[in-house]
C-alpha cells in the first residue's frame, strides 16, 4: 500500500505563542492522546519551544543554518541534515538564530517505538519493516511515482528512492491509521 500527500493536503497551524506557523502533514490520535505527527516548521528567531508532555521529538533542520537547543542542562545543535532527538517535555529554547530556518519534525508518543529517522541522498533500495514516511528535499522518485517538493510517501513496502529525502521509519503503526 502507498500514500501520495502534496503540500495541498497539510494543515497549517498556528504556534500557541503566535510567533510561527507548523505545517502539518500527518496527525494519528486515539484516545490515549497524540501518537504520531509529521510536521514542518520555521525557527526565525530565539525563543521557547512548546512543551509536548509523554512525547518523543525528532528534529531535522531542512534549510538554512540551523540553531542552537538549549535547556537546563542540555545543550544541542541543529544543523542542517542531522536528526536530533529529545524529549518533548524537556523545556528547550532556540538560540544563536542567525537567519531563518525550517525544520521537519516527527513526534511519538513515548510509550511507542521512536521512529528512525535519516537523510538519503542517493539512489537506493529502502527495504520492507513497518510503515516508512519519505519526505522529498525535491523532486524526485519512489517506486517509480514522480514526487515534487514537500511531497509525503507512506508505505508499508520496500522504497525504491531516488532524489533528496527525509526517511522516517516507524516501527509500531497500523497502516489503517496511515491510510485515512
Amino acid at each position: 500500500m502507498i500514500r501520495h500527500l502534496t503540500p495541498a493536503d497539510y494543515r497549517q497551524m498556528a504556534w500557541a505563542n503566535g510567533k510561527g506557523v507548523t505545517v502539518e502533514m500527518l496527525r494519528i490520535e486515539t484516545d490515549a492522546g497524540l501518537q504520531y505527527r509529521i510536521s514542518r516548521a520555521s525557527v526565525v528567531e530565539a525563543g521557547d519551544f512548546s512543551i509536548f508532555p509523554q512525547i518523543e521529538r525528532n528534529l531535522t533542520v531542512i534549510s538554512g543554518p540551523g540553531f542552537d537547543l538549549r535547556g537546563k542542562g542540555v545543550a544541542m545543535q541543529a544543523r542542517p541534515l542531522q536528526p536530533i532527538a529529545f524529549a518533548g517535555d524537556l523545556p528547550l529554547r532556540a538560540e544563536a538564530v542567525t537567519a531563518p530556518s525550517d525544520d521537519f519534525n516527527v513526534m511519538s508518543a513515548r510509550a511507542l517505538p521512536p521512529p528512525e529517522v535519516t537523510v538519503h541522498a542517493a539512489p537506493e533500495t529502502l527495504p520492507e519493516g513497518g510503515i516508512l514516511a519519505i519526505y522529498a528535499l525535491g523532486v524526485g522518485v519512489v517506486n517509480d511515482l514522480s514526487v515534487g517538493l514537500y511531497d509525503l510517501i507512506l508505505t508499508d513496502q520496500a522504497a525504491r528512492i531516488d532524489g533528496h529525502f527525509i526517511l522516517a521509519r516507524f516501527q509500531q503503526a497500523a497502516w489503517a491509521d496511515l491510510a485515512r
